[in-house]
């Protein structure tokens, strides 16, 4: 199902246009794609709860970000929802979607903030949407009793209540108060100055490196699929599930899925590892060493 996010302005208007779910309805819609991938329901759905993702998405314009991409990334934070929504809980799907939307949002406007990474951690994310706030917070409590705080003060101040190091409260301040500059920027005023890329190190690889890298790759590959040919037919699934997949598998997953237990599922995951390490150890010990 494609949803058109060209124009937040239509979509703003054609999201207050739209209808409002009662909880049976919602009910109905949310099984229907749950159990039948009815992309009707799905779109229904979606459509109906659109109201709620461009409110959400209002509330972070203030850092900056292009309405349109906030709209967007709140619909995918949205379908995202409706995706893993189990109505069986007994939680309305609003209540449940405003957190996959929120995640959503903030995880772009952290990704678009600087070319330096911001931050991937929850306490990281928790600083960045809320560091501004608390010092603020703070120093107006500061000047109400006559006082003022310095910057260490305020720091250890902002730990405590936000629950983080000390040192991810300085790092953050850091990054936050910076700018991004074009390496391509002069260094000095003069005409003929140098751009600061031309200061940098040149770290690419040359085409001998390049080429024994290739050949090590292939070799390793060769080496692996050797060593996987050893195990046998569940082993080979349960390595490929847990440890190749961009997402991999829980053990509570495949074990539903082959009617083991966890802990099954784990044994039998530790001796696929152990075949392959004597499997590599026999090919090369300096390939069994490198990857242990």
């Amino acid at each position: 199902m494609a949803l058109d996010f060209s124009d937040d302005r239509k979509m703003s208007r054609q999201a207050m246009k739209a209808e409002l779910l009662d909880a049976e309805t919602e009910l109905q819609l949310t099984r229907a794609w749950r159990d039948h991938r009815d992309e009707q329901a799905l779109h229904r759905l979606i459509t109906a709860y659109m109201r709620l993702a461009i409110s959400m998405a209002g509330k972070f314009r203030r850092y900056g970000a292009p309405m349109n991409d906030l709209i967007q990334e709140a619909g995918l934070g949205l379908m995202k929802a409706a995706d893993k929504f189990d109505p069986e809980r007994g939680v309305r799907f609003s209540t449940y979607a405003v957190w996959w939307i929120r995640a959503s949002i903030q995880d772009y406007v952290m990704r678009n903030w600087s070319m330096v990474r911001t931050g991937s951690t929850s306490s990281q994310k928790t600083l960045f949407f809320n560091m501004r706030r608390v010092q603020a917070k703070f120093e107006r409590e500061a000047m109400a009793r006559g006082e003022e705080l310095d910057s260490h003060q305020l720091r250890a101040l902002v730990s405590r209540e936000v629950g983080v190091p000390l040192h991810d409260v300085e790092m953050m301040e850091g990054r936050l108060s910076g700018s991004d500059f074009s390496l391509n920027a002069l260094q000095s005023s003069d005409d003929d100055g140098r751009e600061w890329i031309d200061a940098l190190e040149d770290d690419s690889q040359q085409g001998d490196a390049r080429g024994e890298q290739a050949h090590d790759m292939a070799q390793l590959r060769d080496w692996l699929m050797v060593a996987m040919n050893g195990l046998s037919e569940r082993e080979r699934f349960i390595v490929r599930e847990r440890k190749l997949r961009e997402e991999p598998r829980t053990l509570e997953s495949l074990g539903e899925e082959l009617g083991l237990s966890k802990e099954r599922i784990r044994q039998v995951e530790a001796a696929a590892f152990q075949k392959m390490r004597k499997s590599l150890e026999s090919q090369s010990k300096e390939v069994f060493h490198f990857l242990t």
